[in-house]
């Protein structure tokens, strides 16, 4: 039974998957505050990987979390969720916001219902990444992924008309939202809790530069590691798994130091003291960029994806626009030259608060009065 809020609206809240707590998360976290009555519908949740927030609502699964192993192999079930989803009754509901990486825009919302669906990215394993994902798969899935990523994708589209306003967490997400669904869509970045960050005093500041994030290959640690040794450095790498990092150590110089998974004051105090944060992937926005500038340091980036919406070039830190060793190498000797590393940190903090919970949450409001919510 749908729950009845403060404001007398019924909300629901459709998330792709409940397994623990990164990006999506924060964002549905800030979606909980602002509709602290709504019911959260998901097609698994692990409720021991949540935080307080999300398990102090009422969280529905879809038939896909009673299937075998549903917790830890959710992924393969994925030409299931369709259906799942359509299965769902949210009649009583006055709202529907649905959080989309996987699965999650296609529900039926009731015929009143307004529908919201925040795009944190389009399936990339269906559309831009398709042909990645399919040669990095075992034999038996790149068998299967022709025809089932072929239906998938006409639901997909499809399931796409059902939604009354999109809102993309980036204008990189909205073209591609434009390119492969043919809508439009509102720019509402994530919420980032700048407050949790400040800078140092410059006597505090350290002489290496910084690597952050989960070691996956499409974020391009390697790089870094290639480029910093290369140019004799000091770089400090945070993140796991350590699997990839045994692998990134045999490439690394002397004057790397890998941390792997650190408390989050270890981090926070490395984002503090860095010359700069090395971000060499392409993200579709990119949380940890906003939250070195709030600790008062620039950024060295890839630039494409959300880094474009964060960071201004020649001000608030330095852009490549070729993903190799050579590129990183000649954008770390101009970092230097430009004296950047010695700019206001008032400077990035300003930047970064851009990016505040309280932005995000003025940018849903408006996406929502734009359909009438």
């Amino acid at each position: 039974m749908a729950r009845q809020g403060g404001d007398g609206r019924r909300v629901a809240i459709v998330h792709y998957w409940l397994v623990g707590m990164r990006g999506g998360e924060k964002v549905l976290e800030a979606l909980c505050a602002m509709f602290p009555q709504a019911d959260i519908y998901t097609h698994v949740a692990d409720p021991a990987r949540l935080s307080a927030t999300l398990t102090a609502h009422r969280i529905v699964q879809t038939r896909i979390g009673r299937l075998p192993f549903a917790r830890r192999l959710y992924q393969k079930y994925l030409p299931l969720m369709p259906r799942a989803l359509e299965e769902l009754d949210l009649t009583g509901y006055d709202l529907v916001i649905s959080s989309e990486a996987g699965p999650a825009k296609g529900v039926i919302a009731p015929p009143d219902a307004p529908h919201l669906c925040y795009c944190h990215s389009p399936m990339r394993y269906l559309w831009d990444q398709y042909h990645v994902y399919r040669d990095g798969a075992g034999p038996v899935t790149r068998a299967l992924m022709p025809p089932l990523a072929h239906r998938l994708r006409q639901w997909d589209v499809t399931s796409a008309a059902r939604v009354d306003g999109f809102a993309a967490n980036s204008t990189h997400v909205a073209a591609r939202i434009h390119k492969y669904w043919r809508r439009e869509a509102d720019v509402v970045h994530p919420p980032v809790v700048v407050d949790d960050f400040a800078p140092v005093p410059r006597a505090e500041l350290g002489d290496f530069y910084l690597w952050a994030g989960e070691l996956a290959p499409y974020k391009r640690p390697d790089l870094a590691v290639e480029a910093l040794a290369r140019l004799d450095r000091p770089l400090v790498v945070i993140g796991g798994p350590d699997k990839t990092a045994a692998r990134l150590k045999r490439m690394a110089g002397p004057r790397t130091t890998f941390l792997g998974k650190v408390p989050f004051d270890v981090l926070r105090d490395h984002m503090a003291r860095c010359r700069a944060l090395i971000f060499p992937g392409e993200e579709d926005f990119g949380i940890v960029p906003v939250e070195v500038m709030a600790s008062g340091r620039p950024v060295i980036g890839y630039g494409r994806g959300g880094l474009r919406d964060t960071v201004v070039d020649g001000e608030t830190g330095l852009m490549f626009h070729e993903q190799s060793v050579e590129a990183l190498v000649d954008a770390v000797e101009r970092f230097e030259a430009s004296g950047l590393g010695d700019a206001d940190p008032a400077t990035f903090v300003a930047r970064a608060a851009r990016f505040a919970p309280d932005v995000f949450e003025d940018g849903i409001r408006a996406a929502l009065a734009r359909i009438g919510a």
